[in-house]
């Protein structure tokens, strides 16, 4: 055998790719000595809201648990995973027939037969299950499992290196604002409720727009960045309580441009140009402030040339500010504020955006019940 004769077989690994591109790479690597594993999957953990929400797959078109989500205390098979600490084997997956729960009912649909079930841990700290399904029953013996454990903490490695470069560059963003001393009204429990609000709207349009849930869950991680340009505008500008005036209008709405830059010298000064969807991010940023209409910043964009991700936080962002205590003004209604959005519907807001937030105003009252407006917002 010639010294380079040997293939790495997981050299499909070391590009530069998209997480999904990688995690499909794992799995083909993986049929190659396990041909029944059909479907790897990845669910992430909210521990603020206690939620457990789909986020990766690697199962081409088919995918049973597309855009669900639940509280972990109502899969009590999961938390239990979580509570023992240990994975879990159901090499039949007849046992789950009478389930009541949605997922052990889809997957149950889908023809799946057994799966293999791996809790996420970074540094101790719980963060989602790897689900290895498969369409064969009592597959998963002892040295399979022993196999399977090096690729799921190998998976397992990719996606906490994703999130990992996403909380380094809010971060980022945080230790820049108190250096520079910005004090910005809009923090707090703003970014917190804002951010799921983003997320509701994403899931409401996945289906006509046919987003996947890492983009549903990349939106709703980038969300609390969008007005990072604010970093760069004056406090006498930021934390004015009176009306600004023109020049200040102006100064003002530079935080939109400067919000682009600064995530794009983030990136770089930080390595973070693997970051998947880093575009979304860069667009969030930029054209939150851009109406439908054209009449926004700082493009004059309009219709479907503003991105959906921009339109999908734009409404949130309103939406928030509305409901919210403020220096210069008193929380609105939910009730009054939803007419103001149905009244900008069309015109500076996205009418499908406005109206998925509508539809689902019982999330929004949850979210608001848990995380309550302080003395910040």
């Amino acid at each position: 055998m010639d010294a380079f004769d040997h293939e790495d077989v997981l050299a499909a690994l070391n590009v530069h790719a998209p997480l999904k591109e990688k995690i499909v790479s794992a799995h083909r690597l993986v049929q190659e000595y396990y041909p029944f594993i059909a479907r790897i999957a990845i669910t992430l953990y909210d521990p603020q809201t206690r939620v457990l929400k789909t986020y990766m797959h690697s199962s081409g078109g088919l995918h049973p648990l597309e855009h669900y989500k639940s509280l972990i205390d109502d899969a009590p098979s999961l938390k239990e995973i979580l509570k023992k600490g240990r994975p879990r084997v159901i090499n039949n997956m007849v046992i789950l027939e009478n389930s009541r729960h949605e997922h052990a009912k889809r997957i149950g649909r889908e023809g799946y037969a057994a799966s293999y079930t791996l809790p996420m841990f970074n540094d101790g700290d719980f963060f989602g299950f790897l689900f290895f399904n498969s369409t064969e029953h009592d597959v998963f013996s002892e040295p399979v499992l022993r196999q399977l454990d090096i690729f799921g903490h190998m998976i397992a490695l990719m996606v906490v290196k994703e999130i990992s470069s996403v909380n380094i560059m809010s971060a980022a963003v945080r230790t820049t604002t108190r250096l520079t001393h910005v004090r910005d009204p809009e923090t707090g429990s703003h970014l917190d409720r804002m951010s799921r609000y983003s997320r509701i709207i994403a899931e409401a349009l996945a289906d006509q727009y046919r987003l996947d849930d890492d983009y549903i869950e990349h939106v709703f991680m980038f969300a609390p960045l969008h007005d990072i340009g604010k970093i760069a505008v004056p406090d006498n500008i930021l934390l004015k309580s009176e009306a600004l005036d023109d020049d200040e209008k102006r100064i003002m709405r530079t935080h939109a441009r400067r919000g682009r830059e600064l995530i794009d010298e983030i990136i770089d000064n930080f390595k973070l140009d693997g970051v998947d969807y880093v575009e979304v991010l860069r667009n969030i940023a930029e054209y939150h402030h851009e109406a439908v209409n054209g009449t926004g910043y700082p493009d004059r964009r309009s219709g479907s040339e503003v991105p959906l991700e921009a339109r999908i936080v734009a409404v949130a962002d309103v939406f928030d500010a509305l409901t919210s205590r403020r220096p210069y003004k008193q929380a609105w209604s939910n009730e009054k504020a939803l007419d103001t959005l149905m009244q900008l519907s069309g015109e500076q807001l996205d009418k499908d955006c406005v109206r998925a937030l509508l539809d689902n105003l019982e999330q929004v009252k949850e979210i608001q019940a848990l995380f309550q407006e302080n003395i910040m917002g």
